[in-house]
């Protein structure tokens, strides 16, 4: 079977891990994640509800192709809209 190239990517506040992985043609998202899940940091809780390819939320089933970079959403510490009412208030 065929293999492609691909990464997983997740972003941290300690930094960005990439992880190039080449896997089986036929590959879902999921997959890859599993497959990366022991080079992952620890703070890492990959979640299949949370994957995107090029900033391109998908679902965990999404079947790769050659040079998708998988990348781990963490979930949101503060809600956008507060966010924004907080940095309004700051500059008024």
């Amino acid at each position: 079977m065929a293999e492609i190239a691909i990464e997983v990517a997740y972003a941290g506040p300690e930094g960005q891990v990439v992880i190039a992985l080449r896997v089986p043609s036929g590959t879902t998202a999921w997959e890859a994640v599993e497959q990366a899940r022991a080079k992952l940091p620890a703070e890492a809780v990959p979640d299949p509800s949370r994957l995107g390819i090029y900033a391109k939320k998908v679902p965990a089933g999404q079947v790769l192709e050659e040079g998708d970079r998988v990348e781990l959403y963490r979930p949101l510490t503060l809600d956008p809209m507060e966010a924004r009412r907080r940095r309004a208030m700051r500059g008024a």
